[in-house]
């Protein structure tokens, strides 16, 4: 008897259908054909200015590896449900991904592996870095950008950052928002995000005080942008910035709580 309970319960999951089974193919598809594109043409050629052929010989080093993420982008999803972003995420047509996504209960979901480059952050730029896209992992917290982060959330994420950062030294400074990379297009994750947590366990700056005025001749354009920011839209780069350190107003305008924030912000970088 207990043998034919074993077989039925074997036959029943062996027959059960893989929801993400689709995915997956289309996932190790892609993978494939990266490989192919690795092995099928080592060789390039390169033409002069004449259009001549240079001699260019190809020899191969053993020295390499996979990239190394050295940034850790948070976003929020702005949609309704877990469910609703994996399907963003599953069709080809969005052209948007992210390396994980968790759930308000605090459920961790691997969507790519990390030396992959995700499609999170866009059209995005932190100091001198231009492809973000290629240099970090995108994290995507099932919210909708007008309510609080769930405390079992948050949890699991500073689990999944505690051993993002371990596992690829990446720097305290470069935990960062989707809004911190491109202040002119997005806003997330949103004001209610608890970025003085995330702060005291590791991950992402904080100003110690903030009571003390900057100097006179104190330049905010110029501190914005040695913090990271993208400031050919100052109004942009202000309420970005205020969306992460601040949180009590996105007004475009830094008044003298702002200022003395930033100043303090500001001797950190």
């Amino acid at each position: 008897m207990i043998k034919y309970l074993l077989f039925c319960l074997v036959l029943f999951y062996s027959c059960s259908p893989n929801a993400y089974q689709k995915t997956q193919k289309i996932q190790n598809k892609k993978i494939d054909s990266l490989k192919n594109e690795l092995s099928i043409k080592t060789e390039i050629t390169i033409y002069d200015s004449l259009q001549q052929a240079l001699d260019v010989q190809y020899i191969p080093t053993v020295n390499f590896g996979l990239r190394k993420p050295n940034f850790v982008i948070i976003h929020h999803t702005a949609q309704d449900s877990v469910g609703q972003t994996i399907k963003t995420f599953s069709l080809s047509r969005t052209q948007v991904s992210a390396h994980y996504l968790i759930s308000q209960s605090g459920k961790i979901i691997h969507l790519l592996n990390n030396n992959l480059r995700a499609w999170h952050a866009g059209a995005a730029q932190w100091g001198n870095v231009t492809d973000i896209n290629s240099c970090s992992i995108g994290i995507e917290l099932d919210n909708n950008g007008l309510t609080p982060f769930a405390p079992k959330q948050i949890n699991s994420l500073l689990t999944l950052l505690k051993s993002l950062k371990i596992a690829y030294k990446i720097p305290t400074k470069n935990f960062i928002g989707h809004a911190d990379i491109a202040p002119m297009r997005k806003n997330d994750p949103s004001i209610f995000f608890p970025w003085k947590l995330l702060s005291d366990n590791g991950f992402g700056l904080w100003y110690d005080s903030a009571d003390v005025m900057p100097p006179t001749d104190f330049d905010f354009e110029n501190a914005l942008r040695r913090i990271g920011y993208d400031t050919s839209n100052l109004n942009a780069a202000i309420v970005a910035f205020k969306l992460h350190f601040v949180q009590i107003d996105v007004l475009p305008t830094l008044f003298n709580w702002d200022k003395c924030v930033l100043w303090n912000v500001y001797k950190k970088y």
